[in-house]
């Protein structure tokens, strides 16, 4: 046993191994109250089936203590889990849960250790999870046979995003001979090659405690976790010999290359360049932690910011759009290896690319860093361990895996402090250190590999045609027997998924777990320059202050708004006052944790038809740091410069390609903003902002030739924005640091500009809201106003709207949404309720289990849409009937009261999950909800009963009641063609 103390991250790690079976531990000892567990294994597939995603999928559907079908997801509504959920990396899988309840912590981790050593692996389960020939309506024998399964879904979604298909192949070709050479995740052509013994194979020879790592964190006893892991598990088992350790990569003796395809990208702004190049180089072991952070650090040098030299040759080279996926280091295989390179080129700019990399490289060499970027990297460490996450043992678990994955000390890795002094020694002692590094492992380097990525037009067409083929010689090579077995199989699979499960096996808290009632936090609101208000909140910040101000939108002329997300994109980007681009970035990363702007759309708690419009300037920094950090927003505010016309086209340019990168991770996000678009007068803003409209705009503005007109509007909405006519101000920071930064707010408030005349609004309907701030006790004298000016629109009348974006996808994702009730309304408790109930116990079987979607189910929002929404789905308007279907199975009441109190855990492990002290207080400053109105919204959830429940499902969701909205993105559908009611884009 080793025990150590890391005082820089406040906690003690202690490290053991167990007698019997030489299972691995580690707990991080911290005052923390969300406790979390981990088991990790090593898992090295040799081929591409998705062996250890299927078998990570399927452990969590039975076990032998809990031998019910899907305990992993009935436990989502049977715990206050903080976090819950399984990962598969590329050469382990890990298992991790975290939860503030002690009684949680024990019903969990004894679900978690019978999954992962004692798992059911029933073939129905692998059928329904990794793959399995089914009729297309399983009912019908007389439909096609066609491949289904949730993992075989989940990989064909995945693979529709050019990025994740780039990054897949960087790894196998840069590291071809072992593991990292095939798809840990599953290769949707050779996922149907898996069969059910190779799976229970795979789960003997990896998931042995023998192969095991387990980590807990947080501030319960230790003792506990031990006995309850040795005596449910370990125990059970001898040591064996575990192979699965990874050899080292056989070094190349000369550089290679190598070029793939990908399908088109329907939103890049020049068709004509949509290739990637990269070159990576394959560094050093990664259980070699010194040299890793270094590394890591010298990566960061490189690619980070528009100082780094990467940034300057490739990315202002005006070659391409963006870097390459996956650029930087990569520390996540036994060796580490780092990528660089540009996407959005034409394929011709290859060698043009390659170039400037060699160039860059001898550059570097040469000249080496400034001292001021490798400071502004060290603060930024600093910084990060000094803000408080209510993640963090998450965030360590991760953190740590793939190092301790390979045998090295996780502990080492924790003293981050060491490192960093060592480091600054090093550079000391040799200042051309960092330069040495970059000769040995760049320019000296033989193991290179260019890689290069071009679209094809009929990209999906050839992966659909090859599925097809797959498809045929499965069918062909079936016996009349066994097609008549796949029939019943898949009629027992049906009948199973649909038979009411007894979960009476599995451990749940009760509703009377739940603390009845919410801790206040004390909040303290002053006028700035007499009349700007500001919220304080001194919380233990740890040395580190968080500043936000909200600043209106009523008096921007409606012509200018669609360009808003663009300018808070690019406002903290572009130099102020004496500084440029480049002198600004420098000072913002030597001086702060970061600085950024968004809109911020807020519906009101009372009324849908009213809400906030505004920027949230939000950023934070060091105690020490904070009169350079407010000087700096002063000139954001007061002299922002736009002249950098080269520079802001290629900010649109990277912006643009972004939001079209995230069209596949986001599809149902995108759905749900179309679908609600036309229910709330706030509706049609957020897809404006937010929405496949906004991903058109900057594609439109980023195939401009000139770019002049739209750099020209950015003055103009500064003259409405950046002012103190209409903005309030919050401050998060240490009881000891409150009065510095009263001062320093002070000043910027009264260092702003406020407009010559006095603005209209641009809607002449403004309502004022004012939130008191109660003093609670003695301590808390002022019972100041917040004001909010919020909008009305009194003429809106939602309207129904169905809209298909036609995208070259293999998968669907599905939204719709119906016009509810507000926060404060009595039936937005019951609808919440209904939401995870609905999800839980109707969508979640029928969109997951039988019709193979990657996800879906319904939530309400905080601005009273109800959304129904699936993700990577094979099926489109099959959902929209479900969606239906779920209403009906709501409105007849067949569920028991034990469904709703699961329902109602489920909520409040998301009402009450953990919140940072750098967030404490923020639903009151940005949403003007009070711990009142919190504590009232608590006690309606408790009332919540079935009867509330039947009522809202026949009030506002059964079909005629409220208005709704529906979208789908995804391939061309015939079926939707012939509807006219629907609306192609």
């Amino acid at each position: 046993m080793q025990v150590t103390a890391v005082p820089e991250l406040f906690l003690t790690a202690v490290k053991l191994s167990h007698d019997g079976t030489g299972a691995r531990y580690l707990h991080v000892a911290r005052e923390d109250s969300n406790n979390l567990f981990s088991v990790q294994f090593r898992t090295t597939p040799m081929d591409s089936t998705g062996v250890p995603h299927i078998l990570e999928h399927t452990v969590l559907c039975g076990s032998q203590k809990y031998p019910c079908r899907d305990p992993f997801f009935k436990m989502l509504n049977r715990s206050l889990s903080t976090f819950m959920n399984a990962f598969t990396a590329s050469d382990y899988t890990l298992y991790p849960f975290s939860t503030q309840n002690p009684k949680d912590f024990q019903n969990l981790l004894s679900v978690y250790l019978d999954a992962a050593f004692f798992p059911c692996l029933r073939q129905l389960d692998f059928w329904q999870e990794g793959w399995r020939l089914e009729h297309e309506n399983p009912a019908d024998p007389q439909t096609p046979l066609v491949f289904k399964g949730v993992v075989f879904n989940e990989m064909k979604g995945a693979f529709t995003d050019n990025e994740r298909i780039f990054a897949q192949h960087l790894q196998n070709k840069i590291l071809p001979d072992h593991t990292y050479g095939v798809i840990s995740g599953g290769d949707p052509l050779c996922i149907p090659d898996l069969t059910w013994e190779q799976l229970k194979q795979f789960h003997a020879t990896h998931y042995h405690p023998s192969n095991s790592r387990f980590f807990t964190y947080g501030n319960f006893p230790l003792e506990q976790h031990l006995k309850q892991i040795h005596e449910e598990a370990l125990i059970k088992f001898e040591r064996i010999e575990s192979n699965t350790d990874i050899p080292k990569q056989k070094l190349w003796e000369k550089p290679r290359e190598h070029s793939v395809t990908c399908g088109l990208d329907s939103f890049a702004a020049d068709p004509s360049k949509q290739t990637t190049v990269s070159v990576s180089y394959l560094l050093t072991d990664i259980t070699d932690t010194f040299e890793t952070f270094t590394l890591s650090l010298l990566s960061s040098l490189l690619v980070d910011g528009p100082n780094s030299p990467f940034y300057k040759a490739l990315i202002e080279s005006g070659v391409g759009t963006d870097f390459s996926p996956d650029v930087g280091f990569n520390g996540s295989t036994r060796e580490a290896y780092f990528s660089v390179g540009l996407q959005g080129i034409a394929e011709r700019d290859i060698d043009t690319v390659k170039q400037i990399i060699a160039r860059t490289v001898d550059e570097v060499i040469v000249k080496g860093f400034e001292e001021d970027r490798i400071e502004a990297l060290l603060h930024k460490i600093e910084i990060q361990l000094k803000h408080q996450s209510t993640s963090f043992g998450l965030a360590l678990t991760s953190y740590i895996a793939s190092c301790w994955n390979q045998d090295g000390d996780p502990v080492e890795l924790l003293k981050i402090a060491d490192k960093v002094s060592r480091f600054r020694q090093c550079l000391k002692e040799n200042p051309t250190f960092l330069q040495e590094k970059v000769k040995t492992y760049f320019k000296d380097n033989p193991h290179r590999l260019t890689l290069s990525m071009s679209p094809e037009e009929d990209y999906h067409d050839k992966q659909a045609k090859m599925e097809a083929e797959k498809l045929e010689k499965k069918v062909n090579a079936l016996s009349e027997e066994e097609k008549t077995q796949i029939f019943e199989k898949g009629l027992e699979l049906m009948a199973l998924q649909s038979k009411p499960q007894d979960t009476s096996c599995l451990p749940a808290l009760q509703v009377s777990d739940i603390e009845p009632k919410i801790p206040f936090t004390v909040l303290e609101t002053t006028l700035a320059a007499d009349e700007i208000p500001v919220q304080y909140c001194a919380q233990p910040t740890n040395g580190v202050v968080y500043f936000r101000a909200v600043s209106s939108l009523n008096t921007l002329p409606e012509e200018l708004k669609p360009y808003v997300p663009l300018f808070c994109n690019v406002i903290t980007k572009m130099g102020c006052g004496a500084l440029d681009y480049r002198e600004q970035a420098q000072k913002m990363e030597l001086k702060t944790g970061g600085m950024s702007v968004s809109p911020h759309i807020i519906p009101d708690d009372s009324h849908l038809d009213v809400y906030e419009q505004g920027v949230l300037f939000s950023s934070l920094c060091l105690d020490r740091n904070l009169q350079d950090m407010m000087h700096l927003w002063s000139e954001i505010f007061n002299n922002p410069r736009f002249e950098e016309e080269e520079h802001f086209r290629v900010l649109v340019k990277k912006t643009a390609q972004e939001l079209s990168n995230g069209i596949p991770d986001c599809g149902h996000l995108y759905a749900s903003i179309r679908a609600s678009k036309n229910l709330t007068p706030s509706g049609e803003l957020q897809e404006m902002f937010s929405g496949m409209d906004q991903v058109k705009l900057m594609k439109r503005i980023a195939e401009m030739s000139d770019i002049k007109p739209i750099l020209r509007k950015l003055p103009r909405i500064k003259k409405y924005l950046l002012n103190s006519d209409n903005i309030r101000c919050s401050v998060n920071a240490a009881p000891q640091q409150i009065t510095e930064a009263t001062k320093e707010v002070e000043k910027f408030i009264k260092g702003i500009a406020r407009s010559k005349k006095e603005r209209k609004p641009v809607r002449p309907h403004v309502i004022e809201k004012s939130s008191e701030v109660k003093p609670v006790g003695s301590e808390m004298l002022t019972g100041l106003q917040i004001t909010r000016k919020l909008v009305n629109d009194p003429t809106f009348k939602p309207c129904q709207m169905k809209t298909h974006f036609v995208l070259p996808f293999p998968v669907n994702y599905v939204g719709e949404c119906i016009r509810t009730v507000p926060y404060t309304a009595a039936d937005y408790a019951s609808l919440r309720v209904l939401a995870r109930l609905m999800t839980a116990k109707f969508l979640h079987r029928e969109i997951r289990e039988k019709g193979g979607a990657y996800g879906g189910g319904a939530k309400l929002s905080h601005n009273g849409i109800f959304t129904f929404y699936s993700y990577r789905d094979p099926n489109s308007l099959a959902t929209l009937k479900t969606f239906e279907k779920a209403v009906e199975w709501a409105k007849s009441g067949e569920f028991t009261q034990q469904d709703i109190n699961e329902a109602k855990l489920a909520v409040f492990a998301a009402v009450d999950a953990p919140i940072a002290p750098s967030d404490k207080g923020m639903d009151h400053f940005l949403y003007g909800i009070s711990d009142e109105m919190k504590q009232s919204h608590r006690e309606q959830l408790f009332a919540v009963n079935s009867d509330n429940l039947v009522d809202v499902s026949n009030k506002y969701l059964a079909v005629g009641k409220s208005t709704r909205g529906q979208a789908v993105l995804g391939p061309e559908n015939a079926d939707i063609t012939k509807d006219p009611s629907w609306v192609k884009r």
